[in-house]
């Protein structure tokens, strides 16, 4: 079906958006919108002519100001495709493309549309998505508190007692995110049961059950643990090429970075405190015993977050 489709390159910003349709390999329409609704309807006027029909739309993953409109398009039939940037950048580098714009990016990203095919999005439920903006907005919060506690450090101390105010209001809004958090999760039975259970792995809490579930979304989309782990940046990446390139091995970061926080701190003390885990220390120690040991402990964290991360897929 999606042979059939016409592409559809959307380069999105806070603002803004420009479109690029590819209507054959030497034929391409343009046109900018604003990012909002009005702009939403005119694409949909826009794209309303003889000829085009549904459209495969792809836009790259920058922050969360593509949502709305890739939500509005496959609410309105057309499929869409949000892809990772650095899959775009070497799109374009192997098209030795040289020049750098709005316009010209929409074609880039279009062109990669029609050449790959990405695979389409599906968005997540409207419980997930809500979920995701507690979680990400409390992780905020906590993240401007932790600056603000700091360069109080450092503060003259006649001006503490004037920066001071600050920090119950965020306190304050930080302890209602988290009060508002557990009332979703209560209120929707699907995400109270999946929280019970992978609060039943050893190092998981509640904190991070839910912030597994907002960046996870639908654990359907995930055929097995070893795909989950690729997209979460905790799969290894080999980096070996003949004899004289013998790199280490390490975790390949592509993918969620918020995934990955939320499941460091519990992957330690999964590989501290599970009885399962430790068989891998064991084995771990003899096989780094005598190395340096900044290398060893990163490696051996690495690798208790590479195998206590399948746990999570295989528990939901």
């Amino acid at each position: 079906m999606s042979e059939a489709l016409l592409p559809l390159g959307i380069d999105i910003s806070k603002t803004d958006f420009h479109v690029a349709l590819l209507k054959s390999a030497k034929r391409s329409k343009y046109e900018h919108f604003s990012n909002d609704t009005e702009g939403f309807r005119q694409l949909s006027q826009w794209l309303d002519q003889p000829g085009v029909g549904p459209v495969h739309a792809c836009l790259e993953a920058t922050s969360i100001y593509g949502h709305a409109l890739a939500l509005y398009l496959h609410q309105q039939g057309h499929q869409v495709s949000i892809v990772n940037p650095l899959r775009v950048k070497g799109y374009s580098k192997s098209q030795l493309s040289r020049t750098k714009s709005d316009r010209a990016d929409a074609k880039l990203i279009a062109q990669f549309c029609r050449d790959l095919k990405p695979a389409p999005w599906q968005p997540s439920a409207v419980e997930v998505s809500q979920l995701q903006g507690y979680t990400r907005r409390l992780d905020a919060l906590e993240h401007m508190l932790t600056e603000e506690k700091n360069r109080l450090q450092v503060t003259p101390p006649r001006l503490r007692s004037r920066y001071r105010r600050p920090y119950p209001v965020s306190a304050g809004a930080g302890g209602n995110g988290k009060k508002r958090l557990r009332e979703h999760i209560q209120a929707h039975e699907s995400l109270q049961s999946q929280q019970a259970l992978l609060t039943s792995i050893v190092g998981v809490g509640e904190s991070t059950a839910a912030r597994v579930l907002a960046e996870i979304g639908s654990i359907e989309h995930f055929t097995s643990a070893r795909q989950l782990a690729a997209f979460a940046g905790l799969t290894p990446q080999e980096h070996t090429s003949g004899t004289s390139v013998q790199g280490k091995t390490r975790l390949c970061k592509i993918g969620n970075r918020r995934l990955r926080k939320a499941l460091y701190f519990p992957a330690l003390t999964w590989w501290r405190r599970c009885p399962q885990a430790r068989a891998f220390w064991r084995t771990a120690l003899s096989r780094w015993q005598g190395q340096d040991a900044g290398h060893w402990c990163f490696d051996a964290q690495a690798h208790a977050r590479h195998l206590w991360h399948p746990q999570v897929g295989k528990t939901l």
